[in-house]
Order: structure tokens, then C-alpha cells, then sequence
């Protein structure tokens, strides 16, 4: 947790410019994360995740793109969400 709060400091005394590298840096570590999360994922795979509103959605892999999963679900339709949302149900 110190980390945590180190970087959030450090946040705090950043120029523009710095903050502007400092948040390129977090979109390239969440795409590095949905990509991975993504690659432990099979068509057919049953998953669940949380839908809008908070509601637990569960369903079928239909389709699986590079940082996106196609979730069919039998009573809401297709979802597609990031991988790194879903959890193995």
C-alpha cells in the first residue's frame, strides 16, 4: 500500500507533461493485462461477470477478440466485455 501512496505523491507534484506519460503508461498496462486475460479464454468457456447495475451476469464464450470477449448470455443477449472483467464461472 505504500507504494500506493508514494505514487499518488508523486502524482501530486508531476508537470502536464509528466502526468501525460504517467497515463500512457497506465492504458498500455491495462491493454497488456485485457490482452492476457484474454488469452486464458476459449470459446465455450462458461464466465460471469458484473453487468450494469452490479448484477451478476453469467454466460457462454461466443467469441474471443484481442481485448474484447463476446459473452452470450440465454436471457440478456451478447456482451461484449474486457477480459479482464470476466471470471471463469
Amino acid at each position: 500500500m505504500t507504494d500506493i501512496t508514494t505514487t499518488v505523491s508523486a502524482i501530486h507534484t508531476m508537470t502536464s507533461d509528466q502526468i501525460d506519460r504517467v497515463i500512457e503508461a497506465v492504458k498500455l498496462r491495462r491493454t497488456a493485462l485485457a490482452k492476457g486475460a484474454a488469452r486464458s479464454i476459449r470459446v465455450g468457456d462458461r464466465v460471469s461477470f458484473t453487468g450494469r447495475g452490479g448484477v451478476l451476469v453469467q454466460g457462454t464464450v461466443h467469441k474471443v477478440n484481442p481485448k474484447t470477449v463476446i459473452v452470450d448470455t440465454a436471457t440478456s443477449g451478447r456482451w461484449r466485455v474486457t477480459a479482464s472483467m470476466l471470471s471463469v464461472a
